[in-house]
């Protein structure tokens, strides 16, 4: 029997029935979202029997998504080609958020190591930021670079709250985001009026910091407008406010669409997409809460979906922008 819900769990397990398009997982709540789904396309669960997956990052030479599951403290490659996932690293410091610098190297915000860190070509892994003035950050969360080289990351303490994604320890920084600097290295305060910052992206012409922030309430998404330098921000402000449900990690699309990883509970798990203006415009459901996203294939046009145990996939008629 067919599944009645796009929740229904039935539907993601081997052997299930084939899924009638147009997905019923896919709600289209504005045209401007309707364009961008195709209608014979569908919701793929492509890795499970993980922890908690997150920061998931497309290698296109390689066609591997890289992603990682954080409670077995592993990074995780699983091939386009074969459908095999496998370990890439193990143990990875509890890697959360994770990008691709302009030179193609992996750069890893790290909750239980507490830094950022940068794999270079030959493999040798570099610390980029581990401190604040002599004082150790609290822990990585996502982490996003821009075309000038400079690499932005949260820093919310998600390590250091217990021992399941991190070591449990004292909290001794306030939660920020910061810049390190794409020639100097020089690392600066850029967000500090944040309770919780978490997922972070850029529009596709930077012009726009996204930053979502998840304390106990409210859990909403503000915007920032990024100094004429490109080194800092300024008039922070409410984007989405999409309570009782939240995002966590985002992705713009080359439209300026903000893709948001969306937890809540059934009928709000899964992917939400705003508009530019802020306008919630379409859901991808899933049967669990979604922590993060990213675009890749070889058009960057498939959405990756990092949800819990799994990972999903879905092709989309948009291309994700650079920098995430």
């Amino acid at each position: 029997m067919r599944p009645t819900s796009p929740a229904d769990a039935g539907r993601w397990q081997p052997g299930a029935p084939p899924i009638r398009y147009p997905d019923p997982a896919i709600q289209v709540l504005d045209h401007r979202f309707e364009r961008m789904m195709l209608g014979h396309a569908a919701v793929e669960r492509i890795v499970g029997g993980c922890r908690f997956t997150e920061g998931p990052i497309w290698f296109g030479a390689l066609r591997q998504l890289v992603f990682s599951d954080i409670p077995n403290d592993r990074l995780v490659r699983w091939d386009e080609e074969t459908g095999v996932a496998a370990t890439l690293r193990k143990p990875c410091g509890y890697t959360d958020g994770m990008t691709m610098d302009r030179q193609g190297r992996l750069i890893c915000a790290n909750l239980g190591a507490r830094n950022v860190t940068r794999t270079e070509h030959d493999g040798r892994i570099t610390v980029l930021a581990d401190n604040w003035q002599g004082t150790r950050l609290t822990g990585g969360n996502d982490v996003v670079v821009k075309s000038d080289n400079s690499i932005w990351f949260s820093d919310n303490g998600a390590g250091i709250r217990g021992n399941y994604l991190g070591d449990k320890a004292p909290q001794e920084l306030p939660f920020r985001v910061y810049r390190i600097d794409g020639e100097t290295g020089a690392m600066t305060i850029v967000v500090d009026d944040m309770a919780r910052p978490n997922g972070l992206c850029f529009s596709p012409d930077e012009k726009l910091l996204y930053v979502v922030d998840t304390p106990a309430e409210p859990k909403i998404t503000r915007v920032y407008d990024v100094s004429e330098d490109g080194k800092s921000v300024k008039n922070g402000r409410l984007f989405f406010d999409a309570n009782p449900g939240w995002a966590d990690g985002i992705r713009c699309d080359i439209e300026g669409n903000v893709w948001a990883a969306f937890s809540g509970a059934e009928g709000q798990d899964g992917v939400a997409c705003f508009a530019p203006d802020g306008t919630l415009i379409g859901r991808i459901l899933l049967p669990e809460r979604c922590a993060n996203l990213c675009f890749g294939g070889a058009k960057r046009n498939r959405l990756f979906m990092t949800a819990s145990q799994s990972v999903y996939a879905l092709y989309v008629e948009t291309q994700g922008a650079p920098g995430g």
